[in-house]
């Protein structure tokens, strides 16, 4: 087993094929070239027919007068003192309001305002054609526009899940034919690069200056943190999980469960792209198994003599 290099490199590792430092893998090369290239990401999913766009900006402190004039473009027949609204809370770093008419919100419209400087580690423009890649392949709801500070599109009806719903055999069957159909969409020929590493160099640039000095005593220094990137690295590139396309931040509540159709589907594709696959199914897990307790009923106890 590969080993953090604090620590005596073993001798022989039944899955590394190479024991000397890589030249092409150390840290920085490639993603220090891409930051300095207006931080984008490495080429995503081919460009999808236009968006429509409106250069609205909406306030996200007060979001309603901005929806609503985004409303009255893409749904002009609608009549404004009737337009219901319906916030959603569970997002981490974006806000969002449901705009409907009718009751059982067949037709709605979600507008979704990005979180304050998101730009910095969200590539917007990559974000919708990862949206309209996987909306081509019935993976996405539809996507009706674009603006300053967001976009709208189609209410996806269903439950958000919770970490208490992924143990369920039913949902978890369903969740894992979902992620494996997402994993077969291809990159039209082309041999795409994992964005894993240019993300958490782009996220590391962000955050190095900024650990707070309190931290100091838990947190590492930056040359070791340095070091550590470099390693992982060399070491995981090596262990051949396929690059597959990924939706890279599966979290209970980006799963919606439609039980009328049967079905799961996942939203919000910020983090989009091609990956390793490992890492999709593996943060997959990541994102709720801390969140379920130990003792939850139904779990097999284990005891330690």
């Amino acid at each position: 087993m590969a080993v953090p290099p604090s620590a005596p490199q073993p001798r022989a590792s039944f899955h590394l094929r190479r024991h000397t430092p890589c030249p092409q893998c150390s840290w920085g090369m490639e993603e220090k070239a891409a930051a300095s290239a207006s931080c984008r990401e490495p080429p995503g999913p081919p460009r999808a027919a236009a968006v429509a766009y409106f250069g609205i900006s909406v306030d996200p402190d007060d979001i309603l007068p901005g929806a609503l004039r985004l409303i009255q473009e893409l749904r002009p027949h609608w009549k404004p003192e009737q337009v219901r609204t319906k916030r959603f809370t569970d997002g981490i770093t974006n806000k969002l309001v449901a705009c409907y008419v009718e009751e059982d919100m067949q037709d709605c419209v979600l507008v979704r305002v990005y979180g304050e400087r998101t730009e910095l580690l969200v590539d917007r423009e990559n974000e919708v054609r990862n949206f309209q890649l996987l909306r081509a392949h019935s993976c996405a709801p539809k996507l009706y526009c674009t603006f300053q500070n967001g976009l709208c599109y189609e209410y996806m009806q269903g439950v958000a899940l919770e970490p208490e719903h992924i143990r369920e055999p039913r949902l978890f069957r369903l969740i894992a034919l979902e992620m494996a159909k997402i994993h077969t969409i291809h990159a039209n020929g082309s041999l795409p690069k994992p964005i894993l590493w240019h993300k958490m160099h782009n996220y590391f640039t962000l955050v190095k200056n900024e650990i707070n000095p309190s931290l100091s005593a838990d947190v590492p220094k930056v040359e070791v943190l340095e070091r550590e990137l470099a390693w992982l690295k060399e070491h995981l590139s090596q262990l051949e999980s396929p690059v597959v396309f990924c939706h890279n931040d599966l979290l209970c509540k980006n799963i919606i469960y439609d039980s009328i159709k049967g079905h799961v589907r996942f939203i919000d594709y910020e983090y989009a792209g091609y990956n390793y696959q490992a890492f999709d199914i593996g943060n997959h897990f990541n994102e709720f198994a801390d969140r379920v307790p130990l003792c939850h009923p139904g779990w097999s106890t284990v005891t330690q003599s």
